[in-house]
Parts: structure tokens; C-alpha cells; sequence
């Protein structure tokens, strides 16, 4: 890389020489001095103090807003183990509820065990009952039946070997038999 010059060279031999005020402020300098008397002045009207206060102002203003995140944050918190504590209790709730509904069924099973158990033994006696009564009821024909059929073969035999005088020997001894 070329090391800058303060002049340069023109075609035809002639030197072009840098503008300079009084020979020794050429354009660097002058631009030097312009930039230390603008900071002067910036410093003179309190420039820096102003941009200090400013950004005071924006450090406040994050302060702020970071102390309210802070809040924001325990709120939060606060509120999701609030939650977590009412999850816990639903959960413990939910358990019991489903305990006392396997106990409820467990009883109504037993229950309804019971009612089967009752039923049948209300059925086995009424259909003992009826066995017993159309036990009875056949009995009671056969019984009929019997009768029938002994005073069927009584008239039969009174018929055949009745006479006048065992008629009269028959009735005396029913009579003597009742008035005993």
C-alpha cells in the first residue's frame, strides 16, 4: 500500500501543492480543530450530561420494568402452585370418589345378591306350597274317588244281598250308633 502524500504530481513536471492556510494549517488540521472546538462546544452546552440523564432515565425505566417482571414472575409462581395444590386435591378427591363408588358397588352387588338369593327361596317355598297343594288336591281326589267308589260297591252289596230284615237290623244298629 502507497503512503499518502500531502501533494501530488501533474503531468508535465509541475508539483500541485495542498492548500494551506498561513503554510501550516493544511486540511487535516483544519479538521481537527473543527472537531475540538465541536466537542468543546458539546461539553460547554452540557451535551454529556444530557445524554447521561437520558440514558439514567432509560436505566430507570428497564429498572422498572425488570422489578415489575420480578412481580409478574412471583404472580406466577403464586398462581401455579395454587393451581398445583387444587390439582393435588382434584386428584385426591377424584381417588376418594372412585373409592366410594367401588364400595357403593360392591354393597349393591351384595344387595342384589341377597334380593336374588331371597327370590329364589320365596320361589322354592311357593313352589313347595303348590306342590304340597296339588299333593293335597290329588289326595283329596283319590280320596273322593275312594268313596265313590266304596259307596258304589256298598249299594252294590246292599242291593244284592239286602233284604227287608237286614235292612231293618242295619237301620236299628245306625240308630243304636248314634244315640250313643
Amino acid at each position: 500500500m502507497a503512503e499518502p502524500t500531502t501533494h501530488s504530481e501533474v503531468p508535465g513536471g509541475v508539483e500541485h501543492v495542498e492548500p494551506a492556510i498561513l503554510g501550516i494549517f493544511n486540511a487535516s488540521v483544519i479538521v481537527a480543530l473543527a472537531m475540538a472546538l465541536v466537542i468543546g462546544l458539546m461539553i460547554a452546552k452540557k451535551v454529556p450530561a444530557a445524554i447521561g440523564k437520558s440514558l439514567d432515565k432509560k436505566i430507570a425505566a428497564i429498572r422498572e420494568q425488570l422489578a415489575e417482571a420480578e412481580a409478574l414472575r412471583k404472580d406466577a409462581e403464586a398462581l401455579r402452585s395454587e393451581y398445583e395444590a387444587k390439582a393435588k386435591a382434584a386428584g385426591k378427591e377424584a381417588k376418594a370418589m372412585l373409592k366410594r363408588a367401588e364400595g357403593e358397588a360392591e354393597a349393591i352387588i351384595a344387595k342384589a345378591a341377597q334380593d336374588a338369593e331371597a327370590l329364589v327361596e320365596r320361589r322354592k317355598a311357593m313352589a313347595e306350597a303348590k306342590i304340597a297343594a296339588e299333593e293335597r288336591a290329588a289326595i283329596d281326589a283319590l280320596r273322593a274317588t275312594a268313596a265313590n267308589a266304596a259307596t258304589a260297591a256298598a249299594a252294590k252289596l246292599i242291593a244284592e244281598c239286602g233284604d227287608a230284615k237286614a235292612d231293618k237290623a242295619l237301620i236299628d244298629s245306625a240308630i243304636a250308633g248314634l244315640n250313643a
